[in-house]
């Protein structure tokens, strides 16, 4: 089994344990590391190369990162990343994978951890989250086209996340005496601009650090509120 698939199966399979819901850990690198006592010797070395492959991602550049740098970073021998990995770009693309199956879980998470406003509950479970892990976010919004596999299951993750939010925006507005203000498809559309919004917030903040933009984001509990507002108003909630 694959780390990323081992980390989906055992995440999933954890949901309703308070241990792993959103707040255990936003960051992949620190739940790998808590994960090392309840793998096998090779899973632990595939686990170990992944945690080296978040810290350089966080300090270097994709382009930068080199098979030889993850190992001496990892602490094996060169030749056993090959009996893990068929090269760095098989590598970046299982540690991708993994980041999105974990984005995945903690999202969902979250928002049933917090139910009375769980648009603001998600809202800073993903802030949390892209911060937490910056150059794993960096190679999802900038290096997706080098890496296929990678590209379907963010955009499959993008796809199902709309979805969840359409599902519960209705359901929410039939709670709540709401006759319907627009279509589903229409509802979808702005999950997904909405999506694309806070995307690109946080990426002008943490990964480009414009220093306006950061003036103006120092609290970091407004920020959220405002992102939440924008959700909110959105989707007529």
């Amino acid at each position: 089994m694959s780390l990323s698939a081992h980390l989906s199966t055992f995440l999933l399979s954890q949901q309703t344990d308070n241990t792993v819901c959103f707040g255990f850990s936003a960051s992949l690198k620190n739940w790998l590391e808590a994960q090392r006592d309840v793998l096998k010797k090779r899973e632990r070395t595939s686990l170990s190369l992944q945690i080296a492959g978040c810290d350089l991602l966080d300090r270097e550049s994709l382009s930068q990162l080199t098979v030889s740098k993850l190992c001496k970073e990892a602490g094996i021998a060169q030749g056993t990343f090959y009996l893990h990995f068929q090269d760095r770009h098989d590598f970046v693309s299982h540690l991708l994978q993994a980041y999105i199956a974990f984005l995945q879980v903690q999202m969902k998470q979250a928002s049933q951890y917090e139910s009375e406003d769980s648009v603001r509950a998600t809202t800073a479970a993903y802030y949390h989250l892209f911060e937490a892990n910056l150059g794993l976010m960096k190679c999802l919004i900038h290096h997706l086209e080098d890496f296929p596999e990678t590209r379907e299951a963010f955009l499959r993750l993008n796809r199902e996340w709309a979805d969840s939010v359409t599902h519960s925006t209705m359901k929410r507005w039939k709670s709540k005496g709401i006759t319907q203000p627009f279509s589903q498809e229409d509802l979808q559309r702005r999950a997904y601009a909405l999506g694309g919004l806070v995307d690109q917030y946080l990426n002008v903040l943490l990964l480009h650090k414009d220093p306006y933009l950061k003036s103006l984001s120092d609290d970091k509990e407004a920020v959220i509120d405002s992102l939440s507002d924008i959700w909110k108003r959105g989707l007529a909630l």
